[in-house]
């Protein structure tokens, strides 16, 4: 009976042996490498575009409309796909998720470099919104496996200076490119640094198996929310372009959003594993987080988009010289959010510089809100140094406030939910700001050029809807367009700094809860310690049961 019994608890016994070992502090740092480098390709393929795109939209004769679209097409599925991602990271392998986000990710961004026309372009950069929903929500939940919430504000730190090397390096990389070869190029230098992503997670990354349950994906959900989204998204984007906002077509759109939208949460309430578990909507921080991260998303992605029109059409510089202007905004991300991810696992709190972050974001906004095509350049570069410091505060310290409160099995989940919110919220903001920048600027154009009696149609193309070239300009026409970018793009920021103030009135109202001490795998492992200890008695009963009966039975073939 003994040896039958440990043989059998032996498993269980390994079980415990195995998932009580955690990572020691070079193992942190050498999975932490892969997920950083992964991060770093999601940056990259998208901050090589920001100096390049202006160049890319005139060569294949795109519109602001088109310009507009290039970036909400990638939101668009980044938005949609980011909390399936993170619902699947609950589920199955997580190493092998972020594996497969990476080849998505870089394999369509180099097919949109053999794009022909804005369309292959667009599309292509769809699909690679699919991929980087999943780099936004693994990255962010791998590391809260790895790290406790204490230790994970450092760390926080360093991924915002990984954030902000890629997207300093990537628009200086991205003009360098466009200016010496071809902006084609730009699609294809995350190739590299994905593949070594690829094989450094192989290498690194080793988390303990959790144990099998049966997986069940809300196919039906993810359907609902990704059409539903999907509708609102289009509605905001041609609303006033293609039909009026009061139509039959907005009509048509947006109400069947809001009833796709509706059936979601009717289905995420009845499903054993929702895409967005419904129950966390009960908790008061999550809630909070979700409602700042669609403001801070409106407010930074709907208008640091638009800082390359600024730079090459309203103040005529190079794709190069564009990036370079730029450093200031991410020197303010780098700073602030290192600086502070440091003081927040020293001391356990986070609320006081989410606060700063708020304060100062929405400063930096109201600021670049004062800008023309005659700002000198040193102010312009002080208030993108101030916007860039509250942005580095405050973002990826949402995200710790709500990991921090969220149960160890909802982490996945709860972790997209805000970067799906964060991202609609930007995509919305794309999308908007984007509408209300071409009208204004056509309205400036048409009105600046009828004023020295030019015809609009001399800028070519498809009249003011195009962007212009501004070195084919005369100078009268170059002076109109730059002073339309100028005056349209810095009304961006001043819709931005209300949305701005909604974020920071928010993060007042959250409770500051103290910073846990243990990772998420240490979570895991104590819950499958605790299931164990409550398994092991029945098992070894059972097991005696059994032993007993072939005793008994054994006993009574004899007896014959």
């Amino acid at each position: 009976m003994t040896t039958t019994t440990s043989a059998q608890a032996a498993p269980l016994e390994a079980h415990h042996r195995v998932h009580r070992e955690t990572m020691t502090r070079r193992e942190v740092l050498e999975a932490l490498s892969g997920i950083l480098l992964g991060m770093l390709v999601a940056v990259l393929a998208e901050s090589v575009l920001s100096t390049s795109l202006p160049r890319i939209i005139t060569d294949l004769r795109g519109s602001q409309s088109s310009f507009t679209w290039v970036v909400t097409a990638t939101l668009l599925t980044t938005t949609i796909t980011t909390p399936i991602w993170g619902k699947l990271a609950d589920l199955v392998d997580r190493k092998l998720l972020i594996q497969l986000a990476l080849s998505i990710t870089v394999v369509s961004s180099a097919l949109a470099g053999l794009s022909q026309n804005v369309g292959e372009l667009i599309g292509w950069r769809a699909v690679q919104g699919i991929g980087a929903g999943g780099l936004t929500a693994l990255a962010t939940v791998l590391m809260a496996d790895i790290i406790s919430p204490r230790e994970r504000g450092r760390y926080m730190g360093l991924l915002g200076g990984i954030m902000g090397l890629g997207m300093v390096g990537g628009p200086l990389l991205g003009g360098v490119i466009t200016d010496s070869l071809s902006w084609r190029w730009n699609f294809f230098i995350g190739l590299p640094f994905a593949i070594g992503a690829i094989v450094v997670l192989q290498r690194t990354l080793h988390l303990p198996k959790s144990r099998k349950e049966r997986v069940s994906i809300d196919y039906l959900g993810a359907l609902t929310l990704s059409v539903g989204v999907a509708l609102l998204l289009l509605w905001v984007t041609f609303a006033d372009s293609s039909f009026a906002w009061v139509s039959w077509q907005s009509g048509l759109m947006l109400g069947a959003s809001v009833a796709l939208l509706a059936a979601t949460v009717w289905i995420e309430n009845h499903v054993a594993e929702p895409i967005i578990p419904m129950r966390l909507f009960r908790n008061r921080t999550f809630v909070l987080a979700v409602i700042a991260s669609v403001s801070v998303g409106v407010a930074l992605f709907g208008t640091q988009v638009f800082l390359s029109q600024y730079m090459q059409l309203a103040r005529g510089r190079t794709p190069t010289e564009s990036g370079l202007l730029t450093i200031p905004m991410i020197v303010g991300v780098f700073l602030s959010s290192t600086i502070s991810g440091r003081i927040i696992t020293q001391t356990g709190r986070y609320k006081r510089f989410m606060l700063a972050g708020g304060v100062i974001m929405s400063a930096g906004l109201g600021l670049m809100g004062t800008i023309d095509y005659h700002t000198s350049f040193v102010l312009v570069s002080a208030w993108m140094l101030i916007l860039g410091a509250g942005v580095g505060m405050l973002m990826q310290n949402l995200v710790l406030a709500v990991q921090n409160t969220l149960d160890v099995r909802e982490i996945g989940a709860g972790t997209s939910a805000v970067a799906f919110f964060r991202t609609l919220g930007g995509a919305i903001g794309v999308s908007v700001l984007g509408a209300v920048l071409s009208h204004r600027v056509s309205g400036l154009m048409v009105k600046g050029l009828a004023a020295i009696g030019i015809d609009p149609a001399a800028l070519g193309g498809s009249g003011s809807s195009s962007l212009p070239n501004l070195a084919t300009l005369p100078a009268p026409v170059r002076d109109v367009v730059e002073k339309a970018f100028g005056d349209g793009v810095s009304e961006l920021f001043l819709i931005g700094t209300p949305l701005a103030v909604v974020a920071l009135l928010t993060v007042f109202f959250l409770r500051e809860v103290p910073l846990g001490q243990r990772s998420g795998i240490e979570q895991r492992m104590e819950l499958e310690d605790e299931a164990d200890e409550i398994l092991a008695p029945l098992v070894e009963d059972a097991l005696a049961e059994l032993e007993a009966g072939e005793h008994d039975e054994a006993g009574a073939t004899t007896a014959h």
